[in-house]
C-alpha cells in the first residue's frame, strides 16, 4: 500500500515505515503529526486518484529530527563593474516517519 501526499508545495510517495525529508513543519521532535492532503492512493481495493485530494485519507507520521540540510552557496556576479556576492544557504527540513495510511 503506498499513498501520494502534498507537503511545502512537493508530492511524496509513501509507504508504511518510510523515512523522508519534508519542508520544515512547525511540530516538536517525537509527536504525531497528520497530513491530510493525500494526492492519491493504492491498497488491496485498487488504485484511487483524487480531485485534487482523496476524500477521508490522512497519512499519520512520526517527527524524528528538525534540521538544516548542507550548505549550498549562491555567486552573484556583474561584469565590468567588480560588483560579486557570495552567499551561503541551509534550507531547513523535518525528518519524519510513516506510520499509518488509512483510506
Amino acid at each position: 500500500m503506498f499513498a501520494v501526499i502534498e507537503t511545502g508545495g512537493k508530492q511524496y510517495k509513501v509507504n508504511e515505515g518510510d523515512i523522508i525529508f519534508v519542508e520544515k513543519l512547525d511540530c516538536e521532535v517525537g509527536s504525531e503529526i497528520t497530513f491530510d492532503r493525500v494526492v492519491a492512493i493504492s491498497g488491496a481495493s485498487g488504485f484511487v486518484a483524487g480531485t485534487p485530494t482523496v476524500a477521508g485519507a490522512k497519512v499519520t507520521a512520526n517527527v524524528l529530527r528538525q534540521g538544516k540540510s548542507k550548505k549550498i552557496y549562491v555567486m552573484t556576479y556583474k561584469a565590468k563593474k567588480n560588483e560579486k556576492k557570495k552567499q551561503g544557504h541551509r534550507q531547513p527540513y523535518t525528518k519524519v516517519q510513516i506510520n499509518k495510511i488509512s483510506a
